[in-house]
């Protein structure tokens, strides 16, 4: 079927996903961290709405802080990408005197309506080198389909070409736009990018009416702890500015 190397990649995809997104409960003999927990009105949390869709929390202390931006369709986009992948754009300010490392690989994301099922963040360089080898399978995949079914040459590429163009903009995507790890001083006081996580697990079925989260971010020895809801509470909502013509 000329559908096959499609079919292919694309299961090849989803095992990545469900391979790096990995989840578990936090268990009583891990040693407890210092957290700090967004918290409305409170010293250092803030909140803003943005004309962009985006609801920004942040919450800062005396040597750092951090922003986290959602979008507040989030969740309807999240169903509509290849894989189901959450997006949240994080960015970390440092206004100590010293360094603070920022550390992405223990990033999480729990949805509490569904089991308490918790998602460690995506690791973007495994995705980068795995995309790569999968659109080299899927490209002797179709040179096999195309010596043994020639007449079929042109779907098969335009299938091809297709799968390339997406995963290529996946791909840069996560070259140009994810969190990375990096060290924050004076001269270089800010890191940002986006976390993605998968959202796919056999405790998540449908969205909820209004789905919660708590995306934890480790940062200076210390968890910090950001709950949120979507699609926002009843009277709470955003305006999109209208793209320029």
């Amino acid at each position: 079927m000329v559908d096959h190397p499609a079919r292919r990649l694309c299961g090849r995809l989803l095992l990545i996903l469900l391979a790096c997104a990995s989840w578990s409960a936090a268990t009583d003999n891990k040693q407890a961290v210092p957290t700090l927990r967004w918290m409305e009105s409170q010293p250092g949390c803030t909140f803003t709405q943005a004309d962009d869709g985006k609801y920004r929390y942040g919450l800062w202390s005396d040597d750092f802080g951090v922003v986290v931006a959602v979008d507040a369709q989030e969740l309807e986009k999240a169903r509509r990408r290849l894989e189901p992948l959450f997006a949240v754009l994080v960015t970390v300010h440092y206004r100590g005197k010293d360094s603070l490392a920022v550390k992405t690989d223990d990033i999480s994301l729990e949805l509490v309506k569904h089991y308490h099922d918790v998602h460690i963040s995506l690791d973007p360089d495994v995705l980068l080198t795995t995309l790569q080898s999968d659109v080299d399978v899927l490209s002797k995949a179709t040179a096999r389909e195309e010596r043994k079914h020639p007449e079929k040459k042109a779907e098969l590429e335009s299938v091809l070409q297709s799968q390339q163009k997406s995963v290529e903009e996946m791909r840069e995507f996560l070259r140009t736009q994810s969190l990375r790890p990096a060290t924050l001083d004076s001269s270089h006081p800010e890191a940002s990018g986006w976390v993605l996580f998968s959202v796919k697990s056999k405790w998540i079925g449908d969205w909820k009416k209004q789905e919660e989260f708590v995306l934890r971010i480790p940062v200076a020895n210390r968890i910090v702890e950001f709950p949120f809801a979507l699609p926002p509470s009843a009277g709470d909502f955003l305006l999109r500015r209208r793209p320029e013509d």
